[in-house]
């Protein structure tokens, strides 16, 4: 006798229902930390295009910041926690091997017994966790999906660093993805380069940390010049073959959310990408400074929020760093 294994039923289309945002509290000038590094707020902004960063309290952890931006993506969805399916944390910054914050998210959101797990992905963590909610309400295996994209870069931080660290700042971004009778989320452009991962990187390991302590808290590096010709020159292609998988052309791209990793690097993107003189563009960084997984929900979130985006936009976005990894798909703004 053949045995039939029924299959959950599928949806066609998917998009993002809602946005939450949660940044660090304080707020850090470049004058705050120009000394350590032999700099100034003047070579800070003209490298960076960073004013201020905004980095969390020693009393608040990746979890709050997640548990906060989450809150508000269900409230701004209409969800309610015990309608979430699946939860997805992106994050390098979570200190506990096991177990995910995700499952510790779900619970203190209310969201139990929703399948949770975490993304390690950096910078394009938010974009691949999308890409994954997408599939897993087309596929039927959950209705609603909710995203976070969080990180801590203050604790891993070197004041003296010129590399990256002054570039970094504390935050979460979330949203909430579920069934569309529209398609609300482009096909998702994905990959990575391991032969470049030492580009950007942690100056040694745990397990290097634990046979020689002397070493000390490890912190972040990167490999400057390499990774801005890398974003700035490759990157783009990844983009364009987002909006061609979308069936878009540049044209029709009302919004455009990068990563935040540097203002330069956006600027040359959008020169690349041939995108609308009017098009609005993600500079979440100049105040907020880079949050690598949350950086492109909270941008869009800002976006959003002070009214330069609206309900509807077609918007590009696309994360991009440590790995070497990268994501990008075209969304409808919600």
């Amino acid at each position: 006798m053949t045995v039939r294994l029924q299959q959950a039923e599928p949806v066609r289309y998917s998009r993002i229902l809602g946005l939450g945002a949660e940044r660090g509290e304080n707020v850090v000038t470049n004058d705050d930390i120009a000394g350590p590094i032999d700099s100034s707020d003047e070579w800070i902004r003209q490298r960076t295009g960073i004013v201020t960063r905004r980095r969390a309290g020693a009393d608040r952890d990746v979890l709050d910041l997640a548990e906060a931006a989450s809150v508000k993506a269900l409230a701004a969805a209409g969800i309610a926690p015990a309608d979430v399916d699946a939860v997805i944390v992106s994050t390098v910054t979570y200190f506990a091997q096991t177990p995910s914050a995700a499952a510790i998210l779900a619970d203190r959101i209310g969201a139990n017994p929703a399948a949770a797990y975490d993304v390690s992905a950096a910078c394009a963590g938010y974009c691949y966790a999308v890409g994954q909610a997408d599939a897993l309400v087309r596929s039927g295996v959950a209705r609603h999906v909710l995203v976070v994209g969080a990180e801590k870069l203050s604790d891993f931080i070197d004041p003296t660093d010129r590399s990256i660290s002054f570039l970094l700042g504390d935050g979460a971004g979330a949203a909430v993805v579920g069934p569309s009778d529209f398609p609300g989320i482009g096909p998702t452009v994905w990959g990575s380069d391991g032969s470049k991962a030492t580009t950007i990187r942690q100056t040694h390991s745990w397990s290097e940390l634990r046979e020689d302590p002397s070493l000390g808290w490890p912190t972040l590096r990167q490999d400057g010049p390499t990774v801005f010709k890398w974003a700035s020159f490759q990157v783009g292609q990844f983009a364009q073959q987002a909006m061609a998988a979308a069936g878009v052309k540049p044209e029709d791209i009302d919004v455009f959310v990068p990563h935040q990793a540097n203002m330069r690097i956006i600027d040359q993107m959008i020169k690349q990408l041939g995108l609308r003189d009017d098009v609005v563009v993600g500079r979440d960084i100049a105040e907020t400074g880079n949050t690598s997984a949350a950086s492109v929900p909270l941008a869009a979130e800002r976006l959003l929020a002070e009214g330069q985006a609206k309900s509807g936009d077609i918007a590009l976005q696309i994360g991009f760093g440590a790995g070497l990894v990268y994501a990008a798909q075209v969304v409808v703004l919600p």
